[in-house]
């Protein structure tokens, strides 16, 4: 039996809806989000940004080959090189300095989806820790489209947070979400039922990681 990236989604579909259509992302696309509750998220985005860039070094030193080795230090330096700051800049418009990112504690919800990315990568190899990551990668490109759906959403001026919707809707974003599903299909069509019930199992705990930090941000929690 050959699996895909959407056999994953199809086996933690109530999880994976959670996700995707979260009280925060709805908000977001409303533009009824609370401003403070926004710039929680952002600040804690941050320091899971930083841990993301770690994962990526990981992954580096997984790589069994050249086309591995390419492929994970080109995802660190996007993260380190362009994410990060395009990231630092935006919370400068909302009036977070970059010295305020620096002396962010993190809260619990991002202290649990970060390091349970980075023990799975640890443990396993690289396509435990790609499955691991798709909920960020691939989930917020798919919450773009489904935002993009819904006669809530509010776009341009009238929604303050235009610029973070237009951000994951980009074409460099929705590519990037592409061509990990390509990664992911192409790794995913060899492994055994067994092998699959367990990155099952992995992507089930990283969608409700997830689904806490958009709570974690809703809630302003620590």
């Amino acid at each position: 039996m050959s699996y895909r990236f959407t056999d994953l989604t199809a086996a933690c579909a109530d999880e994976w809806r959670a996700y995707i259509e979260h009280d925060f992302v709805r908000q977001l696309a409303a533009g009824t989000l609370e401003e403070e509750a926004f710039r929680h998220y952002l600040k804690q985005d941050y320091l899971f940004l930083m841990h993301f860039g770690r994962a990526y070094a990981l992954a580096v030193y997984k790589s069994r080959d050249m086309a591995e080795l390419r492929h994970s230090l080109e995802g660190l330096k996007t993260i380190i090189d362009v994410e990060l700051e395009l990231h630092i800049d935006y919370c400068r418009e909302w009036g977070i300095s970059e010295s305020d990112l620096a002396a962010l504690p993190e809260a619990r919800a991002t202290m649990a989806y970060t390091r349970y990315v980075l023990d799975t990568g640890n443990r396993g190899d690289l396509l435990d820790m790609h499955v691991a990551l798709a909920p960020c990668l691939v989930g917020y490109g798919e919450i773009s489209q489904w935002q993009a759906r819904q006669p809530f959403t509010v776009r341009g001026d009238a929604n303050p947070y235009e610029k973070w919707l237009k951000m994951y809707e980009s074409d460099a974003f929705q590519e990037a979400m592409r061509d990990e599903i390509a990664w992911l299909d192409t790794r995913l069509a060899d492994v055994t039922p067994e092998r699959f019930a367990q990155l099952t199992t992995t992507f089930r705990d990283a969608t409700r990681l997830e689904i806490d930090f958009w709570q974690m941000g809703l809630d302003r929690a620590d």
